[in-house]
C-alpha cells in the first residue's frame, strides 16, 4: 500500500522521511476462569472467541475478586472482554446486581452496548442513558436496566442530581467501568475525577461500594493515573498478550509549494489535509478501507470533499464511498455513518478524534494521521485502528506545517522510542473543585469525613469560600446547598467555556451543529466561513447571549482567520528560580483576549482584506510558566534591541508547539504572550499559559521539564531549512498578531541564553 501511495508522488518530491516496520506478534492465550458461568463463556465462544488472551483473564480475575483495576494495553487488545466477563458473570449470578459503564463519547457507549446485546444473554437488561435516549425510555432505564451505559456528562447532569430516583440501581451497584480512561486529562479529566468521587459517595449512601474498572490505552504509570482519576487504589495490568499484525508506520512531510509564499514571504508546505486527501484517494482506489484522522471539524469536511473530488476523476462510484465524521453532527447522522463504516459501505472516512476512542471498526487496512494529535498515547490509539484482528496494516503520519510535527518526522526516535506521556489532571484546581463541591453538597450535605476523597484541606478551604459567597451554608452537621435550583446545569465539565452555541441555517431554521462557546468568537463570528458535511456556509450573525449563530449557504473562494488582542497580568508567583540574569517562574496569571477582526484569505494565502469585529473581551485566570531575561544578557548575545520583540515572539511560538512532547496537551490547550518589557516583571518575558480556568497542569509540566522542553524547541528552530521563519518552526496558526514580528535567528539566541543560564545548554 505504501508503494502504491508513493507511486503517485512526482519524481522531484520525496515526502517519506522514515518508514518503520513493526513485526507481527503472536497471541498468548489463557483458560476461561472457573468462576465464569457456562452461559457467559458459551456466549463469547459463539461469537468466535475460542480462548481469551492472558491479559484479559488476569484483569477479569482482579475485578471478580473485588480489586479495583486498570487495564492499559494497546488498541484492539480486547479490553472490553476483560470487564464484560466479570460484570456479566456477576449480573447473571445475582439478579439483583447492577453495573454502570462510562465512555467519553456517545459513539463508544453505543458501540459497547451493541457488543453486550449481541451476546444474547437474557436478564442482563443493558440500556443506554445519554442525551440521545428518548424521554419515554428514560423512566424504564431508571426502573429496570441492570447495566446502564452512559457518559460523564449525563452522569453529572442527569443521574447524580436525581439519585433518589436511581436509589434501587445505586443500592445494588457492583461495578463501575471507566472506558478509555486516558481520554480524561486536563480540565475535563479533573472534573471527571471529582465526578467519580461524587458517584462513589452517592453509592455508599445507598450501601454500595462498587469495584472500579478502568480501561485505557497504553499510558505512563497507569496505576497512579487511574488511582488519581478514580480516587481508589488500582492494580495495573499492562502486558499485552493479544496478536499484532505486521504494521508499517510511515512518517510523511508534505513538500514545499514553489508557487506559494505565506506571511512575510515564508515558504509554505502543502497542507496536511490536502496531502491526506490525496493519500486516502489512492488507498481507496486500491480497495483499502481507510480512516483518516484530521485535527479540526472543518479539516475533516475539507479532506473528505477533496478526496471525493479526486476520486470522481477516476471512478465516480468511489466518490460516494467517502464521508466526513465529526462531533457536532446530529445523532441520526452519526449513527448512519458509523453503520456504513462498520459494514464496509464506506471505504474512506475523514474523521476528527471522535472515532479515535474504541468504536469497533474491524478490518481497516490503513490509517492516515493528519497532524500529531497532541500526545503519543492518542497517536498510537489512532494508529491502532488499522490492522485490527491481527491483520497487517499501513499507518501514515502526515506532518502539518508545525514545529512539533516537523520535529517528529525528522526525529523518528521521538515517535518510536520515547515513552508514552503521563496523564495530566489536577482535581485540586479550585476552579474545578468549587463547582464540583457545590454539586456534591446539592446531592447530599457534605460532612467532614466526605472531604478526604476531595482533597482534604484544599477542599475545606474552597468550602469556606463557597460559604462566604453564599453558595453553601455551614451547619454543625456539615455544608448544605442553599438554593432550590441545582448547580449541575451551570457546570461545564468539558471545560469548553460555557454552553454550546447552536449553528442554524437562517432561511430554513435547520440546525446544522454546535460549537462550544469558548471558541465561538473565533470560529462562528459574523462573516466566518463554516463547513458542514461538505457544504460551505457564511455566518450572518453571532448572538452569544442566546447561544445562536445564524448562517446562509455560500461557497466563497476565500477563508477566514480571526485576529486577536491578548494581554497578561501576573497574579501570584508560586515558584521562582534565579539563574544569573534569567528567572524562571511558575504561578497564576490573568489573560485577557478579544477577537478584534478577521482576515479573508485566498487559497494561495494572499490576504484580501481585514474586517473589524465588535466582540466582548474574555478574561481567563489560569496558571503559567514564564522566564525573564535581563537587557544585559540580551545585548551580550548580540541581539539588537529592535529585534528583541520578534526573537521573544518566535521563541514563544515554537515553545508552545513543542510542549506537547512532554505534557498530555495539544497546542490549542495552551497559549502564550511575549513582550520586550513586561510591566509586572520589568524585563523581557515569555509566558506560556494553560488555556483553561485555574490551569490544567500543562504549564506545571513545562516548568518541571524546562531544560528538555527548551532544548527540543531550539533544535526544532535551528534544524528548519527556511531562511527567516515558517510554519514549520516559528509561525503559529493561532497567532492573533498575524505572526508579526518574528525573528527566527533571534529565537535561537534567546533559547540559548536561557538554556546556558539554567545549566542545560
Amino acid at each position: 500500500m505504501l508503494d502504491r501511495v508513493l507511486a503517485g508522488v512526482p519524481a522531484n518530491e520525496n515526502p517519506l522521511t522514515h518508514a518503520h516496520d513493526m513485526p507481527e506478534l503472536p497471541a498468548r492465550h489463557a483458560d476461561w476462569p472457573s468462576w465464569a458461568p457456562a452461559e457467559v463463556v458459551s456466549a463469547f465462544q459463539d461469537r468466535g472467541l475460542g480462548k481469551p488472551w492472558a491479559h484479559q483473564v488476569e484483569a477479569a480475575d482482579h475485578v471478580w475478586h473485588g480489586r479495583h483495576v486498570v487495564l492499559s494495553t494497546g488498541t484492539a487488545s480486547g479490553k472490553s472482554l476483560a470487564y464484560q466477563l466479570p460484570v456479566l458473570s456477576s449480573l447473571l449470578s445475582d439478579r439483583r446486581n447492577t453495573a454502570l459503564y462510562l465512555a467519553p463519547t456517545k459513539a463508544l457507549g453505543a458501540d459497547q452496548l451493541r457488543s453486550v446485546n449481541d451476546l444474547g444473554l437474557s436478564g442482563v437488561r443493558a440500556a443506554s442513558y445519554d442525551g440521545d435516549t428518548p424521554m419515554a425510555e428514560r423512566d424504564w432505564v431508571r426502573a429496570h436496566a441492570r447495566w446502564v451505559f452512559t457518559n460523564p456528562d449525563m452522569l453529572h447532569r442527569g443521574v447524580l442530581p436525581a439519585h433518589a430516583r436511581w436509589a434501587q440501581f445505586f443500592r445494588r451497584l457492583r461495578y463501575v467501568v471507566v472506558d478509555e480512561a486516558h481520554a480524561y486529562r486536563g480540565v475535563f479529566g479533573s472534573h471527571v475525577a471529582l465526578l467519580l468521587r461524587r458517584l462513589r459517595r452517592v453509592a455508599r449512601h445507598y450501601g454500595a461500594d462498587p469495584v472500579f474498572v478502568a480501561a485505557s490505552a497504553t499510558v505512563s504509570d497507569p496505576a497512579n493515573s487511574a488511582s488519581r482519576l478514580s480516587g481508589v487504589d488500582c492494580v495495573a495490568v499492562t502486558e499485552d498478550t493479544s496478536p499484532r499484525g505486521a504494521r508499517t508506520v510511515a512518517l510523511w512531510e508534505p513538500p514545499l509549494m514553489d508557487e506559494v509564499t505565506g506571511e512575510n514571504g515564508a515558504p509554505v508546505r502543502r497542507s496536511a489535509g490536502a496531502e491526506t486527501a490525496r493519500i486516502m484517494a489512492d488507498l481507496v482506489v486500491e480497495g483499502a478501507r481507510t480512516l483518516a484522522f484530521i485535527r479540526s471539524r472543518r479539516g475533516a469536511e475539507v479532506t473528505a470533499l477533496s478526496a471525493r473530488h479526486a476520486l470522481s476523476q477516476v471512478d465516480s462510484s468511489l466518490a460516494g464511498r467517502i464521508a466526513a465524521y465529526r462531533a457536532g453532527y446530529l445523532p441520526e447522522e452519526r449513527r448512519a455513518l458509523e453503520k456504513s463504516l462498520a459494514s464496509g459501505e464506506l471505504l474512506g472516512v475523514a474523521s476528527t478524534n471522535a472515532l479515535e476512542l474504541g468504536v469497533d471498526i474491524a478490518g481497516l487496512d490503513a490509517v492516515v494521521v493528519a497532524g500529531f494529535p497532541g500526545t503519543l498515547a492518542s497517536f498510537w490509539q489512532q494508529a491502532g485502528r488499522a490492522g485490527r484482528a491481527g491483520d497487517g496494516a499501513l499507518v501514515v503520519f502526515v506532518a502539518r506545517d508545525d514545529p512539533l510535527d516537523t520535529y517528529l518526522v525528522h526525529n523518528p526516535a521521538a515517535v518510536f522510542d520515547r515513552p508514552i506521556e503521563a496523564t495530566v489532571l489536577d482535581p485540586l484546581n479550585p476552579y474545578v473543585l468549587a463547582p464540583q463541591l457545590a454539586c456534591a453538597a446539592a446531592e447530599l450535605p457534605l460532612t467532614e469525613p466526605d472531604l478526604e476523597p476531595f482533597g482534604g484541606e484544599p477542599a475545606r478551604t474552597v468550602l469556606t469560600e463557597l460559604v462566604a459567597d453564599g453558595v453553601l451554608r455551614k451547619r454543625p452537621a456539615g455544608w448544605y446547598w442553599t438554593s432550590r435550583d441545582r448547580p449541575h446545569a451551570d457546570v461545564d465539565i468539558r471545560g469548553s467555556g460555557g454552553q454550546q452555541v447552536v449553528v442554524v441555517e437562517a432561511d430554513t431554521g435547520r440546525m446544522l451543529g454546535t460549537v462550544d462557546q469558548g471558541s465561538a468568537c473565533s470560529s462562528v463570528h459574523s462573516g466566518a466561513v463554516y463547513l458542514h458535511q461538505g457544504t460551505s456556509y457564511v455566518v450572518d450573525d453571532l448572538d452569544l447571549e442566546s447561544g445562536l449563530a445564524l448562517v446562509h449557504a455560500e461557497d466563497p473562494d476565500w477563508t477566514t482567520q480571526p485576529r486577536e488582542k491578548v494581554d497578561i497580568t501576573v497574579l501570584r508567583t508560586s515558584t521562582q528560580q534565579n539563574h544569573d540574569g534569567v528567572t524562571v517562574c511558575l504561578g497564576e496569571v490573568a489573560v485577557s483576549s478579544q477577537v478584534v477582526a478577521y482576515l479573508r484569505r485566498l487559497p494561495s494565502g494572499q490576504v484580501l482584506d481585514q474586517v473589524p469585529l465588535d466582540l466582548p473581551e474574555r478574561t481567563l485566570e489560569t496558571r503559567a510558566v514564564w522566564y525573564t531575561i535581563t537587557e544585559e544578557l540580551l545585548r551580550a548575545s548580540g541581539l539588537e534591541r529592535a529585534h528583541v520583540p520578534g526573537a521573544l515572539h518566535a521563541a514563544e511560538h515554537a515553545a508552545i508547539g513543542l510542549l506537547p512532547l512532554l505534557a498530555t496537551c495539544d497546542r490549542w490547550d495552551i497559549g502564550g504572550v511575549s513582550t520586550a518589557m513586561h510591566p509586572d516583571t520589568g524585563e523581557a518575558t515569555v509566558f506560556v499559559h494553560d488555556g483553561h480556568p485555574g490551569g490544567a497542569g500543562f504549564a506545571d509540566r513545562g516548568f518541571h521539564q524546562m531544560a528538555a522542553w527548551l532544548r527540543a524547541t531550539r533544535t526544532a528552530i535551528a534544524a528548519c531549512e527556511c531562511p527567516a521563519g515558517c510554519p514549520s518552526c516559528v509561525q503559529s496558526p493561532k497567532c492573533g498578531n498575524g505572526n508579526e514580528p518574528l525573528d527566527k535567528a533571534g529565537a535561537v539566541k534567546v533559547l540559548t541564553i536561557v538554556l546556558d543560564a539554567i545549566g542545560a545548554g
